[in-house]
């Protein structure tokens, strides 16, 4: 009989079918790998998931799905890795650690857009207060306060923020240095401002092991230190915070409490700067939470300067398909806030309450705390002061310190170290003189001779620098064992790139090689210029070697 031998459960037959649907897709599994992020990713992993599904190849299916969330992790769009999440969920054994953090991003991201319903983040938080219950005490206290405050439900919000902050910490749980920055961003957001405070003086004051901080920690300071009259501390805190929030991709959901600081400390010209500068921003993916907080206080910024001197206009930059013009503040403002109160509008029904619009509304109505100070000139990492001296006492400035002609938002120091951005590598490439693209993911491409050169972030939080060189020349598949005898060689004699052989199935044989860094304490512009000056150089030498087999 031709076929699988049958046994009493059959798994051995599923066990062939498994395996030739393996050779069948995972093929295309490492092929969309290597595709830059975009909709061409998204859809050829989903389409690698639904094959997998349909083969039964529980595995491959796993791979795609989770490929799938990390990707919309980096892509800005998170509402969209719910569907992938439960799939995942669906096709996965036993809860473990990357369970319960996809579970965590499912129910984040729920947060975040009107999109998912309310009901179905409960079901995903739900999955977590299981047998496993105990050892995720933290998660589930960290995300349901964050539900409850989401909603309006202030003292349900309080009582679980109680069991978070004394419950052991989770892994899974989220970075150690950013989970106080969201325990401050919802004491602040009730008023508590001391106590945000106090939550926050430990990142402050002592070396954070996050490429966030302390810039998360300081922008979360800023309303309490000017509500507390600290104005001053203030603003160090936003000049220092905002040069690197204004490039930074995860930078823009702090941009509101930056135009917030402006409006409510009185400097109405830097936050219509801000404004400007930031609006072209809007026609990147982002959280609707974040698009609605940011056009609020926007919002807000427009109708303190209308009322400060009538008839004002400004250049507004071409933006979600309007092109640049000319336009009376007052018109922005009314622009901005339709957004902020459509958004607002959409959560609310989601969430059954008027807890989002009324927010917004009471951000509209404040009005500014304190006269405003000078801003200090953009910091030079070796010019600033340390803790006791910026953070922790209200000292004069510099009297050599004068608002910089950009009014503070110049870019990072060569040698300040920062969160790996675009900006940093296209800044390298633009000293070396080199040409470049730049797609919708952020992907950089340029061709040094016989090499195409690649480089983009990755990773779940985009702290890798990843460089992956093809060279020009292909060879045909019939000189498969030459191709990988070459590549083996150049393994051996050199460091750079790791070289592999890529088979497209086109008859001919493309042969790529990477380079991958991480960069997850952070890295310096300075740095980053040697990165991609020996990816340049070794990437170049790869296509040449190439470009000279026989």
């Amino acid at each position: 009989m031709i076929g699988p031998t049958p046994s009493g459960d059959g798994s051995r037959g599923r066990a062939r079918v498994s395996g030739r649907a393996a050779d069948r897709v995972r093929p295309r599994l490492a092929d969309a790998r290597d595709m830059p992020d975009g909709e061409a990713r998204v859809g050829e992993l989903e389409r690698i998931a639904a094959l997998a599904e349909v083969d039964g190849d529980r595995r491959i299916a796993l791979d795609a799905w989770s490929e799938l969330v990390e990707t919309h992790l980096r892509d800005g769009e998170r509402w969209r890795l719910f569907e992938p999440v439960q799939r995942y969920l669906a096709a996965a054994g036993p809860d473990d650690d990357a369970l319960r953090r996809y579970r965590r991003y499912a129910v984040e991201a729920s947060l975040g857009t009107p999109r998912i319903g309310l009901d179905q983040a409960y079901g995903v938080l739900d999955g977590l207060t299981g047998e496993a219950g105990a050892a995720n005490g933290a998660l589930v206290a960290q995300l349901r306060c964050r539900i409850a405050d989401h909603v309006g439900d202030e003292p349900a919000a309080r009582r679980w923020l109680a069991r978070w902050r004394v419950s052991t910490p989770e892994p899974v749980a989220g970075c150690p240095d950013c989970l106080p920055v969201r325990q401050a961003e919802l004491l602040a957001g009730w008023g508590d401002w001391a106590a945000a405070l106090d939550v926050l003086d430990p990142l402050l004051h002592a070396p954070a092991g996050c490429t966030a901080q302390p810039e998360a920690a300081l922008t979360t300071a800023l309303l309490p230190w000017l509500r507390a009259g600290h104005v001053q501390r203030a603003a160090h805190a936003h000049v220092r915070a905002y040069r690197r929030h204004r490039t930074e991709p995860d930078g823009f959901g702090y941009l509101a409490t930056h135009l917030r600081f402006c409006a409510l400390g009185g400097h109405l010209d830097r936050g219509l700067e801000i404004l400007v500068e930031q609006l072209p921003r809007l026609d990147e993916p982002h959280e609707d939470l974040s698009v609605m907080e940011f056009a609020a206080a926007g919002a807000l910024v427009c109708a303190l300067a209308g009322e400060a001197v009538a008839g004002r206009a400004v250049r507004r930059p071409a933006y979600r398909g309007r092109p640049a013009a000319e336009v009376p503040v007052s018109r922005l403002g009314t622009e901005l806030l339709a957004v902020a109160t459509t958004l607002a509008g959409s959560f609310d029904a989601r969430n059954g309450t008027g807890h989002q619009s009324g927010r917004m509304a009471a951000w509209l109505a404040e009005r500014p705390l304190a006269p405003a100070v000078p801003l200090p000139a953009d910091l030079e990492p070796d010019d600033e002061p340390g803790p006791d001296e910026e953070l922790g006492a209200d000292e004069e400035l510099d009297s050599e310190a004068t608002p910089g002609a950009d009014g503070g938002t110049a870019g990072p120091a060569m040698d300040e170290i920062g969160t790996l951005t675009v900006a940093m590598i296209t800044e390298a490439l633009d000293r070396r003189g080199d040409g470049y693209t730049v797609d919708a993911a952020g992907t950089v491409l340029g061709r040094w001779g016989d090499a195409v050169i690649q480089f983009r972030r990755a990773g779940s939080r985009q702290e890798i620098l990843h460089a992956r060189v093809v060279a020009g020349r292909r060879l045909a598949a019939s000189r498969r064992t030459e191709a990988y005898a070459f590549c083996d060689g150049w393994n051996r004699e050199r460091l750079l790139p790791k070289a592999y052989v890529h088979d497209p199935g086109d008859g001919e044989l493309v042969l790529a090689g990477e380079v991958s860094t991480d960069l997850a304490y952070g890295v310096a512009p300075v740095q980053v210029t040697v990165l991609v000056d020996a990816a340049v150089r070794t990437g170049a030498a790869y296509a040449e070697a190439v470009a000279a087999l026989p």
